[in-house]
């Protein structure tokens, strides 16, 4: 007897399947197969968008943080310039009091006491890092200075701060009151 293809079952296909159902079986596996891979590849490609969100969303994130330091530091300096604009002119009332102070009290200690509320108010000024800005022989500024007058000088040269007329006040680099002053002519 004499076997041919068709009388033969291949062992490897399930039973009482023959040629027909193996090439359809074969290709759905391919179809599988492929669609798996475009799994994959949904997967893969969903993996990057949301890795990218996250990155960007971290970004975001520390910009908002930075913003918002930045903004709490200029809250602080704004309120520190306010508190510092509003005792500059106590500051003046006592320059301008211990300087006129008469010659008759001054071993008194009630001057002593008003001269040491005074060195306590500018120690205030100090740790809020608020400095007098120079100005009596220093060049005419119009940035920190502002002039009232002009008047002929023998010991300045022109366009020096020949006299102040009221101090002025810097916090850290911002001015926060110019000086008044007169220049020379």
């Amino acid at each position: 007897m004499t076997v041919t293809n068709d009388d033969m079952v291949r062992d490897d296909a399930p039973d009482g399947m023959g040629d027909e159902a193996l090439e359809s079986a074969g290709m759905a596996a391919e179809a599988t197969e492929l669609s798996l891979k475009e799994q994959l590849d949904a997967a893969q490609s969903e993996a990057a968008r949301n890795l990218d969100g996250w990155q960007r969303t971290q970004a975001e994130f520390a910009n908002a943080r930075k913003r918002f330091e930045k903004q709490r530091a200029e809250a602080y300096a704004n309120a520190s310039a306010d508190v510092a604009v509003k005792l500059l002119p106590l500051i003046d009332d006592f320059e301008r009091a211990l300087a006129n102070a008469p010659a008759t009290i001054a071993a008194d200690p009630w001057l002593a006491g008003v001269n040491l509320i005074y060195r306590k108010m500018l120690a205030i000024l100090d740790e809020m890092a608020v400095s007098p800005i120079p100005a009596e022989g220093a060049p005419f500024d119009p940035n920190v200075h502002e002039a009232l007058a002009q008047e002929p000088s023998e010991v300045h040269p022109s366009g020096t701060v020949v006299r102040e007329m009221r101090r002025g006040y810097r916090l850290g680099d911002r001015v926060i009151r110019p000086s008044l002053v007169v220049v020379a002519e």
